[in-house]
C-alpha cells in the first residue's frame, strides 16, 4: 500500500509518498481503509520536531475515515464492511490503509460523508472537552469562540448552538466570517479590527463572556481577560509562543486560565466523547465542514496551508 513516511523531521518536503507493507491487524485491533485524511495543526508540530519526536520513520496522522477492512479475533463492536472514522491510529493515518485498536474507531453515520468523518476526530473532541470537562459549560453561558472558522472552531460554535449556549466568534476573512454566520453563531467580530473586544462588552452590556476558547494564546490571552466575566474560563486550546499577562486581570474577576490538549485525555475520556460525538452526528447536529480536498501526496502542501493565517473548514487528503 502507500503511505506517507517521514524519515527526518523538518519542513513539509520531509514527507515521501512510498510504498509500505500491507496491515494486519492483531487480536483487537481492526485495518481501516482509508477513504479521507483529516489534517491538524497538531500533524505539522509533530513532523518539525516541536510538539514531540516521534520514532523514525514514521506515518504521519491520527484522523481518517473508511471502511472496516480487516478485524482481529476478539474484536467485538465492528465487522468488515462497516463505515468508521479514527480518534487515532497506530500506524498513522496518510495512507492508503490505517492499523487502529478497536476502541480508537467510531461509527460514521450514514449521513456523513468519508471526507466530513475525517474531519471529526481531533476537531470535535477538542471542542467538547474543552467545552464541557473543562469549562463546564451550560445552556445560556455566553461563549467567545475564537478562530471561529477553523475545525475547532466550527466544532465549537456548533456544540454550543446544539447545547443552547449564546456564541460570540471571531474570524479574520470575509469567507471566514459568511461560513461562521451559516453556522447560526449569534454574533461574528472580525479580530483584526482594533476595538472588535469593546464590541464584545457592548453585546454583553458591559459583564463579559462565561467562557473563551482561545486558539491563539501568545496572540489574545492577556486581552481576553479584560472581557471575562466573574468566574469566567479562559480554555487555552493553541498557542504559538510566550505571552506576558498581568495576573491581577484573574484576581478581580475569579477567572481561571485552563491549558487543555486532547492528547491528554484519558482512553476512558475519549470513548465517551466520541461516542457523544457519534449521537450528536446521527442526529444532525453537527455538521463539519471542508475547506479543500488534495490528493495524499500533496500532504507537504496540506501542511502549509493549515497553518496559514485566516483558515476556513477542514482540509482533508485523499488516498
Amino acid at each position: 500500500m502507500k503511505a506517507i513516511r517521514v524519515h527526518q523531521l523538518g519542513e513539509p518536503d520531509v514527507m515521501q509518498l512510498e510504498e509500505t507493507p500491507e496491515l494486519l491487524p492483531g487480536p483487537i485491533q481492526v485495518v481501516v481503509e482509508v477513504k479521507a485524511i483529516g489534517v491538524n495543526p497538531v500533524d505539522t508540530y509533530i513532523r518539525a520536531g516541536i510538539h514531540y519526536k516521534p520514532q523514525l520513520p514514521y506515518t504521519p496522522g491520527f484522523d481518517c475515515a473508511g471502511i472496516i477492512k480487516a478485524i482481529g479475533t476478539e474484536v467485538k463492536s465492528f465487522k468488515v464492511g462497516d463505515r468508521v472514522y479514527t480518534a487515532g491510529t497506530l500506524s498513522g493515518s496518510y495512507a492508503q490503509a490505517a492499523l487502529c485498536f478497536e476502541s480508537q474507531v467510531h461509527p460514521l453515520p450514514n449521513r456523513v460523508t468519508f471526507e466530513q468523518g475525517a474531519a471529526v476526530g481531533m476537531p470535535y473532541a477538542t471542542a467538547y472537552r474543552a467545552l464541557f470537562d473543562k469549562a463546564n459549560a451550560k445552556k445560556e453561558d455566553t461563549v467567545l469562540i475564537h478562530g471561529a472558522s477553523g475545525g475547532v472552531g466550527i466544532a465549537a460554535v456548533q456544540l454550543a448552538k446544539y447545547f443552547g449556549m449564546n456564541i460570540i466568534a471571531t474570524v479574520g476573512t470575509e469567507k471566514g466570517k459568511e461560513i461562521v454566520k451559516k453556522q447560526a453563531a449569534h454574533h461574528v467580530l472580525n479580530h483584526k479590527e482594533n476595538d472588535y473586544l469593546s464590541k464584545v462588552m457592548t453585546i454583553t452590556n458591559s459583564r463579559g463572556v462565561d467562557i473563551i476558547l482561545e486558539m491563539l494564546a501568545d496572540q489574545n490571552l492577556g486581552k481576553d481577560l479584560g472581557v471575562i466575566a466573574q468566574g469566567g474560563r479562559v480554555i487555552v486550546i493553541g498557542c504559538r509562543g510566550k505571552v506576558e499577562i498581568n495576573p491581577r486581570d484573574t484576581m478581580s474577576k475569579e477567572a481561571a486560565i485552563i491549558g487543555m490538549t486532547i492528547m491528554r485525555a484519558s482512553p476512558e475520556d475519549t470513548v465517551r466523547i466520541h461516542n457523544e460525538l457519534v449521537h450528536l452526528l446521527t442526529e444532525g447536529a453537527l455538521n463539519p465542514s471542508i475547506r479543500e480536498k488534495l490528493p495524499l501526496k500533496e500532504a507537504p502542501l496540506a501542511h502549509k496551508k493549515v497553518m496559514e493565517p485566516g483558515a476556513y473548514g477542514k482540509i482533508v487528503l485523499i488516498p
